[in-house]
């Protein structure tokens, strides 16, 4: 009796190869029949998990990285302070598998400039990882006064460190390391909270 294969386990198999695939040959080059020789699959049963079209191993294989970035952020502090430095850390590559899972989500945004339908997916994770980051700072920074407006240019500015740290882990031929990465996050954070006076600082001011 032939042993019977989770289907997520091998599509995830699948994704793992493309990924691999892309980070050495760039995604252009992705095929059912490279994709074939790397997971020692069948195109028929690649087919079989996917269907008939490699598109659908594509949109599979971006919300594997994806949900693989989310996964990364699950053991945040409980301080505001040093949860937003924590997610940020997370979110950058800091190892050689993470490395390649960043290089392959940076091919996918480069070609979703000109491919819409994966433009939808990667504008709606920008947005939410977007939205993520100013929520922490908010937490980050509630016991200082800040305006709204204030906040949301200064959210902008993290999420570019994080978008900062993506793209230079594509194109450097190195690992960033977590040590730097904490180091950068930790100061940045610090600079922020020191920009603004605390909640009872400010409401002294007032008073006189």
């Amino acid at each position: 009796m032939p042993k019977r294969v989770d289907p997520e386990v091998r599509r995830e198999q699948v994704a793992d190869a493309v990924i691999d695939e892309i980070a050495e040959h760039g995604l252009r080059s992705v095929t059912l029949a490279r994709i074939s020789a790397r997971t020692g699959l069948a195109i028929g049963s690649i087919r079989h998990y996917f269907g008939d079209t490699l598109r659908e191993v594509m949109r599979f294989t971006l919300s594997v990285l994806t949900q693989r970035v989310v996964r990364r952020a699950t053991a945040l502090s409980d301080d505001p302070v040093a949860r937003i430095t924590d997610a940020i850390v997370f979110a950058a590559p800091t190892d050689d598998r993470e490395r390649r899972e960043n290089i392959a989500l940076v091919e996918y945004r480069v070609m979703a400039r000109t491919d819409q339908e994966f433009a939808a997916d990667i504008a709606a994770s920008s947005l939410e990882g977007a939205e993520v980051i100013r929520s922490l700072l908010r937490d980050a920074l509630a016991d200082r006064t800040i305006e709204e407006e204030a906040l949301r240019r200064e959210a902008l500015l993290l999420f570019a460190l994080v978008e900062g740290f993506s793209f230079s882990s594509a194109l450097l031929s190195v690992t960033l390391r977590e040590t730097d990465v904490r180091a950068v996050v930790a100061a940045t954070v610090q600079r922020l909270r020191d920009s603004y006076p605390p909640v009872e600082e400010a409401a002294e001011d007032a008073r006189n």
